[in-house]
């Protein structure tokens, strides 16, 4: 028996996800050392195994992640005290041992996947210009038709990845992500803690800027839904697709 809903429409082939987190680093704005953000992979998983879908974690470079230390709800900081799933995520030994050897997202067998997700965190922004290997995939999956989203500063990815015919993917398309005011609301909630001298700045470059050069931005002013109700409508029509 499992809380896992057992009714999948073909039993006999789940759907199956890829989540990409990244590599950790050391942030060059703060010094800090900067990872993944612990609900962007545990709000995702939750809701793909509810679904009864298969779920895999990856990471550009593989090997040990670590996420960043205001997304563990037991961080001093209380930033995300009220994260119960992220919680539960880390108290359960068999899924936060998940992120201590990820398999290389070169790894990745696109035609073996249904849908591929690119989680955020600080680590994106100081990482992914060079990861090559997570373009390629990111371009890989959306070329043969396959879901291919980001989120949070997982958008990142939009800035570097580039379709067969050496155009940018965002390149003329409506696009939405991380916006500036979301960074300003950041960069002053680590100011009000302290945590960072007023003149300077968590992130080193602001998706909205870059992603509005040749991109049509479009920032969410609609209700505040919760985004595992999208995540629930869209993959509903996935499955009847």
């Amino acid at each position: 028996m499992s809380l896992r809903d057992p009714n999948v429409i073909n039993p006999k082939r789940r759907k199956r996800v890829a989540i990409v987190i990244a590599n950790p680093a050391v942030s060059t704005t703060t010094g800090w050392p900067v990872g993944f953000w612990w609900s962007e992979l545990s709000h995702p998983y939750f809701a793909f195994q509810e679904k009864g879908y298969e779920t895999e974690v990856f990471s550009p470079r593989g090997g040990k992640c670590v996420a960043d230390d205001m997304s563990d709800p037991r961080d001093p900081s209380e930033y995300s005290a009220t994260d119960l799933i992220s919680m539960g995520f880390i108290a359960t030994t068999k899924l936060a041992a998940l992120v201590e050897n990820t398999k290389k997202v070169s790894e990745i067998d696109v035609n073996k996947f249904d849908a591929l997700i690119v989680a955020g965190g600080q680590a994106p922004m100081f990482t992914f210009e060079t990861e090559t290997a997570l373009h390629k995939k990111f371009v890989e999956f959306y070329e043969t038709g396959k879901i291919t989203s980001a989120l949070c500063h997982g958008v990142a990815i939009l800035r570097y990845a580039k379709l067969s015919n050496g155009q940018l993917l965002a390149k003329g398309k409506t696009v939405t992500g991380f916006t500036n005011d979301e960074e300003n609301f950041a960069d002053n909630a680590v100011w009000n803690m302290n945590l960072l001298s007023r003149d300077k700045h968590i992130m080193p470059w602001r998706i909205e800027d870059e992603l509005k050069n040749g991109c049509d931005w479009e920032e969410g002013k609609g209700p505040n839904i919760p985004w595992e109700q999208l995540v629930d409508a869209y993959f509903d029509a996935w499955e009847r697709a």
